[in-house]
């Protein structure tokens, strides 16, 4: 009986030590919604700074989004939730997605995912501890999911 009560203390604090670790990404996870009524981790999307906006254009025939190149440095920004700003300024639907690109396939990478008509703007908000344990690196990659070899663009964090 004494053997099982140490096992069970014994494995009761083993989760304890690893549940943080374990459950990082449930942090609150990714919210996509509209700046009236959207929320991450409790903050509503209008409470919130946005810290980069993003736009998908069309030059001519090539659809990219712009820019092509995104820097937030969290070493001057406070630790609130990241907050995108994404507009599609296409003639035509167009897809957004944000991964890190390295590790696109593990179950615990941040995955962003939205479909854009034309006009439409959507907010991103995005848990600072999730950007965080999701990457292996400091960069994720943006592109249009709809339109895969279209060029797409690179969040940088400088962490």
């Amino acid at each position: 009986m004494f053997k099982h009560l140490v096992a069970g203390i014994l494995v009761s604090a083993s989760l304890l030590i690893m549940g943080p670790a374990a459950f990082a990404l449930q942090a609150g996870g990714v919210e996509i919604g509209d700046l009236e009524t959207g929320s991450v981790v409790g903050q509503s999307f209008k409470e919130l700074d946005v810290d980069a906006q993003l736009f998908a254009i069309e030059i001519g025939t090539v659809k990219s989004w712009y820019p092509p190149i995104t820097v937030i440095d969290f070493k001057v920004r406070p630790g609130r939730p990241v907050l995108l700003k994404v507009t599609n300024k296409s003639a035509g639907e167009r897809g957004f997605q944000m991964t890190d690109a390295v590790n696109d396939r593990a179950p615990t990478v941040l995955k962003a995912q939205v479909v854009l008509k034309p006009g439409e703007t959507k907010y991103i908000g995005i848990p600072t501890s999730d950007l965080f344990y999701a990457t292996q690196g400091n960069t994720l990659t943006y592109r249009d999911h709809l339109n895969p070899k279209d060029p797409g663009g690179t969040l940088l964090m400088i962490k």
